[in-house]
């Protein structure tokens, strides 16, 4: 539904509230399970706005003026100017600033109606074809014209548009194709790439794989015109080739015992991860469609209603293409630059616990005077190879338990790994996936990155440095680089190829520990702690529904 942005007069909403259904009116109200009187939200539209976007909240019992009534959008609270209509059966008002999305309520004398889902559309990307129009974005210039990856650049001009939206900034990207042709890399909020945008002055982050080449400005009013811009060397280089396709299906199936109307499921099932080494991702299906297509790495799922005894399926295929990444690194040029990408990747966090004294403990004793944050992590790489005992499976899921019994398997390796980086203050994330075996078969995998200023992420992984994937299988041939095949017997072949560089025979699926909040606060959840992506919820059951979920294996079509 459009709205206009200026108030609109009060007639023009009564044919709609005399066309609430009784039946949808009463669903809410056994949702809610109140007094007749509890206040009942219908409907909300637009489903997806921006901030400062009108929206409509149609329902019940409202109160024929606001007075000390209130609506929360994701937990945020409007202030008053942003009431623009209020009545028993209809309220207007601006969205306030608020996170990626949530649930709306609407609170009446201490009484709290039912919720109903309201997406940030700032926060769900898009890409926009076509050229630049007149009223489109035009780039003036670029200060400085040259900079590092993770460097800050400031592009001034027009038509950018007052807030970002659908916007985004492209870098040529790094490509080693037979043609050598060029592509473009994202800067994204996943890795703080904004810190200002406005209609005539945007600041970005130069992105992990960017290289010399143009840059452009895309948003709802088109593109702009291509403008130069130069990648400076960094403290070493990072190539990217034997790319390989990825063909990809997986699903989740529903069954209910035990349902009645209104209920929900919420679903986020994880979508391959955009890097530098992992582009040109394409959903080839998905059935349904998802609610949000990227949510938070995710395709959000809602599904509304679900009957007693009743089955639901989610179908998902991607194309991915997948980059072997090799790094060369000059540890005595790096230079460390404080940026939002290392206070994120330094912090602990439950999973990754780097601020435990017995974690720190060990980090300082593996690195001992060494400062270079690239030696810092080569030692503790090589102290992991040369002092755990890698196991198929760990007795538990926590780092803690590695430390202490100096026992891990991938998933704990990549944990351990990493929160021994971030306590010696090197910037780094844990990465989940699954390997992709000869036989087309997907294997549940973990590894980890760490950041180096100038140069980028640069992949590490530990238990295939130690010849073992989950499960404790031996490493087959076909995972390491084309001149180490004829020694793959022989563990020191493996364990310096992966420092430093990664294979293109894996799918990422999470970056870091994705922090997904429930929406609803009566929600039951469900967490998958050792699954191909590392999210702290997976499912959240809103209402009267009892229900087994099944979650299938990573299926490879094609490579």
């Amino acid at each position: 539904m459009s709205i206009s942005r200026e108030r609109p007069a009060r007639r023009s909403h009564a044919p709609r509230r005399a066309c609430l259904s009784l039946l949808a009116l009463l669903a809410a109200l056994a949702f809610v399970g109140c007094h007749p009187e509890d206040p009942v939200i219908v409907s909300i539209s637009p489903e997806r706005g921006v901030p400062g976007e009108i929206i409509l909240i149609e329902g019940a019992y409202f109160g024929a003026e606001r007075g000390a009534s209130f609506v929360t959008i994701a937990g945020t609270q409007p202030t008053a100017a942003a009431y623009l209509d209020w009545s028993d059966a209809m309220i207007l008002l601006r969205a306030p600033d608020f996170g990626d999305a949530g649930l709306v309520f609407v609170h009446v004398e201490g009484r709290r109606s039912n919720g109903a889902f309201f997406a940030n559309a700032a926060a769900i990307p898009r890409t926009v074809p076509g050229e630049r129009s007149g009223i489109g974005p035009a780039i003036a210039s670029i200060s400085p014209p040259e900079a590092a990856v993770g460097s800050v650049v400031t592009i001034t001009g027009s038509g950018f548009g007052n807030s970002r939206g659908s916007g985004a900034v492209f870098f040529t990207r790094e490509s080693f194709s037979p043609t050598g042709a060029r592509a473009l890399v994202q800067v994204t909020d996943a890795e703080f790439g904004y810190e200002l945008w406005t209609d005539r002055e945007i600041r970005a982050r130069v992105p992990d794989g960017a290289a010399s080449g143009h840059l452009e400005v895309r948003t709802a009013r088109g593109s702009s015109g291509p403008a130069r811009f130069d990648v400076s060397a960094g403290p070493g280089t990072k190539t990217f080739g034997d790319r390989r396709e990825h063909v990809i299906t997986y699903s989740v199936t529903i069954n209910t015992r035990d349902a009645s109307e209104p209920n929900a499921l919420h679903l986020w099932v994880p979508s391959p991860a955009a890097s530098a080494e992992q582009r040109d991702i394409q959903m080839l299906s998905g059935s349904p469609a998802p609610s949000i297509m990227d949510y938070m790495g995710t395709s959000f799922h809602r599904l509304e209603n679900l009957e007693a005894h009743s089955g639901a399926n989610v179908n998902i295929s991607w194309a991915v293409g997948v980059y072997e990444v090799r790094t060369e690194v000059r540890p005595e040029e790096i230079r460390r630059v404080a940026s939002p990408i290392r206070d994120a990747n330094t912090r602990a966090c439950p999973r990754v616990p780097s601020d435990d004294p017995v974690v720190r403990g060990l980090a300082a004793s593996i690195f001992g005077t060494q400062a270079n944050p690239y030696l810092r992590a080569r030692a503790i790489y090589e102290w992991m190879l040369r002092s755990l005992e890698w196991v198929p499976r760990a007795r538990s899921d926590g780092v803690l338990y590695a430390v202490e019994n100096l026992r891990a398997d991938p998933f704990l390796g990549a944990l351990l790994f990493v929160a021994l980086l971030r306590a010696a203050d090197v910037p780094s994330r844990p990465v989940a996936g699954v390997l992709v075996n000869p036989d087309r078969r997907a294997l549940n995998h973990y590894w980890a990155e760490f950041w180096i200023d100038g140069l980028g992420w640069i992949p590490a992984d530990p238990a295939m440095g130690a010849s073992i994937l989950a499960g404790g299988s031996p490493l087959p041939v076909e995972f390491l680089p084309q001149e180490a095949r004829g020694y793959a017997e022989e563990r020191a072949d493996a364990a310096a190829f992966y420092f430093g560089n990664i294979d293109s025979q894996r799918i990422a699926f999470s970056r870091g520990v994705t922090d997904i909040s429930p929406l609803d606060p009566r929600g039951r959840t469900i967490t998958h702690v050792r699954s191909y992506a590392l999210q702290t919820l997976w499912e959240e059951a809103v209402g009267n529904i009892d229900y087994t979920s099944v979650w299938g294996g990573i299926i490879i079509y094609g490579r």
